[in-house]
């Protein structure tokens, strides 16, 4: 039995084309074993959006090639994109595989094995038949609707590695759907580049996802990264539900007016803080976390203190904070005013304290409610999973099924030194 071994890096989309590609490689008899081990087969799901995303698929490229020099190490995602040349000229990659053709990662492995070598240009170039993803490695079912943008931001490399905005017929999705609620999934996330955009044929976004709520079967719906300009009131209406979760990852990047307009975003902070209060106006415990962008040129103090106030104003539960990167071929990278690092790490450490303030006070809002736990994994009795607001809860409990259902009193917030760790609801 050939072993595989996986690297992920970047956003929920990479997770759920690495997921379905670790099932088909299952599904034809290969063993799948951590990243660390010594395997077969390496596939690097990679990322570019930053400079660190960079430098970190580099690092797993060289760990895979010192742990078995004799195994196929294939590059895929969006650096195989971004830097297809440079990956190319390095001997220890077998092959570079753009994200347009990463569906037929296995068919190029399997005819490597066969000593067939197919240079990738060559591939299928498909977007959407992925198949399922029940071997892979995340309990909750991720579903791809779309991919690729229009928006062309002016830090975002993401419509040059990705393209133009790609959707899925709706047909599709929704068999993809109901095939994976028949398989046993219990939790459905939408994911895309960008999915707000959503448009096939009279469908648009807000029309498939009332379409998968109308759908038979014991499960709940979460909505991955979603552009706060990508949906209006009738989607707001859809959260109510009672299997849509409450949670949206809403991208805010920036709480200066000017900034937005200069990042191009399609919104204004105004607007944010708007569509925020008509969803909390209908649930007060809604989940809204966020991204942000530090230190976008131009960025002055008064502009990185309007995020903190907005932030403190929303109180979001969780805040994704990463420092800007030039990438080139972006308007960004032609901008003048670029903010220097010592400036990036101190707004970058001051954002991270308030973040985590701030998802410690709203977790500490459940303690003596009630969350539905979906159960990814049991050690010793203690079991561990999401509610529907996601936020990681442990409780205890003996004979718990993973991939099941507990509704569970939370009775405190865990108090950890490890980042990792704290925050983590417990209930008893």
């Amino acid at each position: 039995m050939k072993k595989v071994a996986f690297k992920t890096l970047g956003c929920r989309l990479n997770q759920y084309e690495t997921d379905a590609l670790a099932s088909q490689f299952q599904n034809k008899g290969y063993q799948l074993v951590p990243f660390s081990e010594s395997a077969d087969v390496y596939v690097i799901n990679s990322c570019t959006v930053t400079h660190q995303s960079d430098h970190k698929s580099r690092n797993f490229i060289n760990q895979a090639n010192r742990r078995n020099k004799d195994s196929v190490l294939v590059v895929t995602g969006c650096m195989a994109n971004n830097a297809k040349e440079e990956l190319e000229n390095q001997d220890e990659i077998n092959y570079v595989v753009e994200n347009d053709q990463k569906t037929s990662v296995f068919s190029l492995v399997e005819a490597h094995f066969d000593g067939e070598i197919i240079h990738p240009s060559k591939l299928n170039v498909d977007l959407f038949s992925y198949g399922a993803t029940d071997k892979g490695f995340h309990t909750r079912s991720m579903i791809k609707i779309q991919d690729g943008c229009d928006n062309f931001c002016t830090f975002c490399i993401i419509p040059s590695v990705r393209g133009r905005a790609k959707s899925r017929p709706i047909n599709d999705i929704l068999t993809n759907i109901r095939e994976v609620i028949a398989q046993g999934a219990k939790e459905i996330v939408i994911t895309g580049v960008n999915i707000g955009r959503y448009e096939f044929e009279n469908y648009k976004f807000d029309d498939l996802v009332e379409q998968i709520l109308d759908l038979e079967g014991n499960f709940r719906l979460r909505i991955s990264s979603i552009e706060p300009d990508g949906f209006g009131d009738k989607f707001i209406s859809l959260l109510k539900h009672p299997k849509m979760t409450p949670h949206l990852h809403l991208c805010l990047q920036s709480g200066s007016e000017s900034v937005l307009l200069q990042m191009r975003r399609m919104y204004t902070a105004k607007k944010f803080k708007a569509t925020v209060d008509k969803i909390r106006s209908q649930n007060p415990d809604f989940n809204i976390t966020t991204d942000v962008i530090i230190g976008f040129p131009n960025e002055q103090n008064e502009d990185f203190l309007a995020t903190c106030e907005l932030s403190k104003k929303i109180k979001f539960g969780h805040i994704h904070a990463f420092k800007y990167s030039i990438r080139k071929g972006t308007r960004g990278e032609r901008m003048i005013n670029q903010v220097n690092e010592q400036t990036k790490n101190k707004r970058s450490e001051i954002l991270r304290n308030l973040s985590e303030e701030m998802k410690i006070e709203y977790r500490k809002s459940f303690i003596g409610k009630h969350q539905s736990v979906l159960v990814e994994k049991s050690k010793e009795n203690i079991n561990y999973g999401y509610g529907e607001h996601y936020i990681p809860v442990e409780f205890l409990g003996e004979n718990i099924k993973r991939n099941q259902f507990y509704k569970v009193k939370i009775t405190g917030v865990q108090d950890d030194p490890d980042p990792a760790l704290k925050g983590i609801l417990i209930s008893e």
